[in-house]
């Protein structure tokens, strides 16, 4: 029952990250949404100082934080409300899907142990020869056992 949970959970994860793929690829803007928000819209950093309560120069160091990716979510949420905005935020496989991860994942991790096992044999002269049978039966067990189904 438990690999059919994580199963479960991985396409359902999988999906929910499905609209976020082509946002990835978009490049933020060079000098962050905020800035670029802000001046398409006609907003002064003094005009978005006085919606937030606090000061011109504060709108600035943050637009600032944004495009050195030091700002905080907490201050990215609270100017995106001011601007009528929200703030989306996941993270997404550069690659493919987490099944797809996580199955890679188990594949290098199989590969890895079998390649131990098989060198101490080697020392032992008792090597099987045959590493890419084991390498898959491996591969297998612990993909299953990751919960990734195909």
């Amino acid at each position: 029952m438990r690999d059919e949970f994580k199963h479960l959970r991985q396409k359902q994860l999988d999906r929910s990250l499905e609209p976020f793929s082509a946002a990835r690829k978009q490049p933020r803007p060079q000098l962050g949404w905020i800035h670029a928000i802000r001046q398409t819209l006609g907003i002064s950093a003094a005009d978005l100082a006085r919606v937030l309560g606090r000061s011109r120069q504060l709108v600035l160091q943050l637009e600032k934080a944004e495009a050195e990716d030091t700002i905080t979510l907490k201050s990215l949420r609270n100017i995106a409300n001011a601007l009528d905005c929200d703030l989306t935020y996941a993270l997404v496989p550069r690659e493919g899907t987490i099944r797809e991860m996580n199955e890679s994942r188990a594949r290098t991790n199989a590969r890895e142990h079998v390649s131990r096992i098989e060198h101490s044999m080697a020392l032992e002269d008792q090597a099987a020869g045959h590493i890419d049978d084991a390498v898959e039966a491996e591969i297998q067990r612990r993909v299953k056992r990751s919960g990734s189904k195909k």
